[in-house]
């Protein structure tokens, strides 16, 4: 059955006009929700979504809940960068987009309840909501859903997230590949993702025959501010117990990479001269105070782009497994990681082998 011929069938099927229907094949938005879901459905029926191009969207308006300051770029760069990715990818297309602020944790449900209640609102997006009752909701609500940079525990709602620990242990694999054994990591862990990546840092370390002492290779800051990464990286240098400078600092974000380099600064010592810096970001902060930064990027423009795709996908096939798709980071090589080589000693010495 050749495409003209199905969506005669659908028309007959549905008693809408032809035309009706190829709107909505079509993803065009001047038709109504109830002639659109009978066309989908029987669409589904007849095996039409399956042939249907992978770029031509389903839908024509959009949710997205975030924290409140991911609609704020001072705020919160990375978080406002995927919006406007999702903004950018839902371009070609007729679809309305729309917000709503949402605590990352103990949101408020009525408001999510309402909004995704109301007739406009034909799929959702999660963008850093952690709220496990919220993705309750969602995955009762029977609308479709994606998860950003987030995790449903139950397992209902597809994610699409960065690979925060294989991202942490590949990082930490470019220092030790260098030479650096002396590694001292520099983390905010006020979410899971953090964990995360402190996990993959740590298996690394595993993977070399290497201990990881948290009180002398982890210096934890509240927040990713280079202020109080700069504030916590003296207090780590000033302290007696630390005897020696570590080889290179593994930092969780550039601002953080930032407040490490003024810390080093401050006490005389060069970057990468005689200490290396590396961080986990490098969209914020390419080069600090003249130093190339050398990173790995965590995706983020990738982020909307794949969560617009996968969204489609669950239009088409509603009833397809659900699971999470994990983006790898990009190695971002500059000037602020050095190689350590390592001291050649030979085998004997000239004087002293043997007795005069």
């Amino acid at each position: 059955m050749d495409k003209k011929l199905k969506i005669s069938e659908i028309a007959r099927r549905t008693n809408l006009s032809t035309s009706t229907v190829s709107r909505v094949l079509a993803g065009k938005a001047n038709t109504s929700e109830a002639a659109r879901q009978a066309v989908l459905a029987c669409a589904r029926e007849l095996g039409v979504m399956n042939g249907i191009a992978a770029g031509r969207l389903l839908l024509n308006n959009l949710v997205i809940f975030a924290p409140q300051r991911a609609f704020d770029e001072r705020s919160d760069i990375f978080y406002y960068r995927v919006i406007q990715s999702i903004s950018k990818a839902l371009a070609p297309h007729e679809v309305r987009l729309r917000y709503c602020a949402l605590e990352e944790l103990d949101s408020d449900a009525n408001a999510f309840i309402a909004r995704m209640s109301e007739p406009d609102t034909q799929a959702a997006m999660l963008l850093g909501i952690d709220d496990p009752h919220i993705h309750e909701l969602a995955a009762d609500l029977a609308k479709p859903c994606v998860l950003i940079n987030c995790r449903d525990r139950r397992m209902r709602l597809p994610t699409v997230a960065p690979d925060h620990r294989a991202i942490g242990e590949f990082a930490a694999d470019y220092l030790f590949d260098l030479g650096h054994r002396d590694v001292v990591t520099v983390m905010c862990l006020r979410r899971y993702t953090m964990d995360l990546r402190l996990a993959g840092i740590k298996e690394a370390w595993q993977q070399r025959n290497l201990k990881f002492h948290s009180k002398r290779d982890l210096i934890t800051v509240p927040s990713f501010s280079a202020k109080e990464a700069e504030a916590r990286v003296t207090e780590w240098l000033d302290n007696p117990t630390h005897k020696s400078v570590p080889t290179a600092f593994l930092v969780g974000g550039d601002f953080m990479a930032e407040g490490t380099v003024r810390a080093l600064q401050r006490r005389g010592l060069r970057v990468p001269q005689d200490v290396s810096v590396m961080s986990i970001d490098a969209f914020n902060l390419p080069a600090i105070q003249d130093v190339p930064l050398t990173a790995v990027h965590v995706p983020r423009d990738e982020l909307g782009v794949e969560a617009v795709q996968l969204l489609q996908q669950r239009l088409i096939r509603p009833q397809a497994a659900i699971g999470s798709y994990l983006i790898n980071g990009t190695l971002v090589v500059r000037e602020s990681v050095r190689r350590i080589r390592p001291e050649r000693r030979t085998a004997v010495e000239r004087e002293g082998l043997y007795d005069v």
